[in-house]
């Protein structure tokens, strides 16, 4: 069985470490350019075929609700960095596409976004990197029966 107390204290600690993380790297988004939702969505959708992915994909992807992904994409479909039009397999659904300029401007954001990622990640060993990212892809599993 778990350690109650060491699961609360390594918890807290991955929390800590998330919020300053995010907080040091956060500082690369503008809303001149990006915010980060926004690269967020433009992230999922390059990696996509075409620059294209299903609205229920990026929607999947976002840490936001689906109304709010449906007004994100609205806004930027307005400022020109992406196109949304119905999805032809799924009478239902959208597809969104990245623009050439939102591709271009999301291009430079993650090179930029890149770099100061890897410069503070660097304070760990790639073997702890490796771990790292398997144990949190660990948690993020769910517990039978929930």
């Amino acid at each position: 069985m778990t350690d109650r107390r060491l699961a609360i204290d390594a918890w807290e600690s991955l929390f800590r470490a998330q919020h300053e993380v995010f907080g040091d790297i956060n500082q690369d988004f503008h809303d001149d350019t990006l915010s980060q939702a926004e690269y967020d969505v433009l992230l999922t959708v390059t990696r996509g075929e075409n620059m294209t992915a299903r609205l229920r994909d990026v929607t999947a992807n976002m840490l936001i609700s689906q109304p709010s992904v449906s007004r994100l994409v609205e806004r930027m479909a307005t400022r020109g960095l992406i196109e949304k039009c119905a999805d032809p397999d799924d009478g239902r659904g959208a597809l969104v596409r990245a623009t050439d300029a939102g591709a271009a401007t999301f291009r430079k954001l993650a090179s930029a976004h890149g770099r100061a990622i890897a410069e503070r990640m660097s304070l760990l060993s790639d073997e702890e990197l490796a771990q790292l990212r398997d144990l949190t892809a660990k948690l993020r599993t769910r517990l039978p029966g929930t």
